[in-house]
């Protein structure tokens, strides 16, 4: 049951703690996509369900690759805590295994990043992640930031690991490089998602990991870094709301943040798919659009929360960041969306 106390403590440390927080830092790079032309709301190709599901979805493992990356894999389970040595710092991961893994079969990866001054704990707390992991067999994985008040590098955003330069790239590549290394994952289906500053992350994760992140679905985080070069085309779904207090859904110059329009339309850009974004479902508040045609059966979406604040859609409301809408639950849209979405 969640307390009030436990309240209190996620309003406080969830995200970004003022809009000044993350532009304390930017690094004054401008916004990297072009604006949307004719669009009011973006897209979401293969129309993703706009109602909360309850039904926890087929369970995706595959038969391990004849010959066998699995070969000798332990039949771990729960809960498991790993320390990585990256760029000189001890980095920590804590990795869900879910019930009934079977070594000898390849389980899919969906690695989910808080937001800033927040905590993998918090983010799971948030998302009902392993929850998720737990009814659809796949492995989630929440690692930590950096410094005393948490964070990620993502660009212009945020806190100290930007500010530091801190090599969070390198660090999500050495955490798939461990669980291909202790766990059976299916390398064709490790996907990226996060919250805020996660959110942001998984952006630019997009753009610099993306022989390795087959997908990525960020909630209330933008792209923010000054150039973005992909080695294919990118499957990328976002959850945005449109009164979202601390990452505004128009953008913040100021704080070297695009619009979520300026973001989606530049993914739609680079993968190769039509100019203006087609309305695929509609619910309540939640509008989810998708720019049709992308290349190599890659798909660009958006759903847009109106009046929604920086909360996770279905997730656990947090009332002084807004409105959480229950028309949408994002953790199982993006696992839909992920499932259609294998590396090539």
């Amino acid at each position: 049951m969640i307390t009030t106390k436990t309240m209190a403590w996620l309003t406080a440390v969830l995200c970004l703690v003022t809009a000044g927080a993350c532009g304390s830092n930017s690094d004054g790079t401008s916004p990297p996509s072009t604006p949307a032309t004719g669009a009011t709301n973006p897209p979401g190709t293969g129309a993703p369900a706009a109602t909360p599901t309850t039904d926890p979805g087929t369970p995706a493992t595959t038969p391990a690759a004849a010959g066998a990356s699995c070969a000798g894999k332990e039949a771990l389970m729960g809960d498991l805590d790993w320390t990585l040595k990256v760029g000189g710092m001890d980095r920590i991961a804590h990795v869900h295994v879910p019930k009934g893994y079977d070594p000898t079969k390849a389980v899919p990866v969906v690695l989910n990043f808080h937001g800033y001054t927040s905590n993998g704990s918090e983010q799971n707390l948030l998302a009902h992640m392993t929850d998720k992991a737990d009814a659809a067999s796949f492995i989630a994985v929440h690692p930590e930031g950096t410094g005393s008040t948490p964070s990620w590098n993502a660009g212009a955003c945020c806190g100290d690991a930007a500010a530091n330069a801190v090599d969070d790239v390198g660090f999500v590549g050495k955490i798939i490089d461990e669980l291909e290394s202790k766990l059976c994952v299916d390398s064709h289906r490790i996907f990226a998602t996060g919250m805020s500053n996660g959110g942001f992350l998984s952006h630019r994760l997009a753009c610099e990991l993306s022989t390795r992140i087959a997908a990525v679905a960020p909630v209330a985080g933008l792209l923010a870094i000054p150039t973005c070069n992909p080695t294919r085309p990118m499957s990328v779904f976002q959850f945005h709301g449109t009164l979202d207090p601390l990452v505004p859904y128009d953008g913040s110059p100021s704080m070297g943040f695009p619009s979520v329009l300026q973001t989606m339309s530049g993914w739609a850009t680079r993968t190769g798919c039509s100019v203006t974004p087609r309305e695929t479902s509609k619910k309540g508040d939640v509008t989810c659009t998708t720019y049709d045609g992308c290349k190599g059966g890659a798909e660009v979406s958006l759903c847009t929360v109106t009046g929604g604040g920086h909360t996770w859609p279905g997730g656990l409301p947090v009332p002084s960041l807004g409105y959480t809408t229950t028309d949408i639950v994002a953790t199982d849209a993006m696992w839909d969306f992920f499932m259609k979405h294998p590396l090539p």
